[in-house]
């Protein structure tokens, strides 16, 4: 078993931010309450991150974007962090971040999801650049 994720020490302080907040929390709020106490997690462990950066999409060799997304957090400008606070992670919810991936050029992100009993994360890696 390869334990030498590309980006693992990152992964893994976000990972414990998010159990953190998790486990004070629990499930049933707002996803934006889970952003906010995230954040303050991210701070206490010495992460640097940006919220909510706008994301031009593009579409074939059109010049001007078709429209803007925007992901949770970019942490360390390395690792994508979408939050959820669902029942039930979803295949849209994986692919909307693997859509996220390649749009900011970003290799690693973590889904993380709030909104079930116990917390759930699942850690994607975009292996081929567009």
């Amino acid at each position: 078993m390869n334990t030498d994720y590309l980006y693992k020490d990152i992964t893994e302080k976000i990972i414990g931010a998010s159990f953190e907040v998790h486990k004070f929390l629990g499930n049933g709020f707002q996803e934006l309450i889970y952003q906010r106490a995230l954040a303050y997690e991210l701070y206490k462990a010495g992460l640097e991150y940006a919220r909510e950066i706008e994301q031009n999409i593009f579409y074939k060799d059109l010049e001007k974007p078709i429209g803007t997304r925007r992901a949770d957090f970019i942490v360390e400008g390395k690792v994508l962090v979408e939050t959820k606070a669902l029942i039930k992670l979803e295949d849209v919810h994986w692919a909307q971040v693997l859509n996220y991936l390649r749009a900011y050029q970003l290799e690693v992100a973590l889904l993380i999801n709030f909104g079930a009993k116990s917390l759930e994360f699942k850690r994607l890696v975009l292996t081929q650049k567009p």
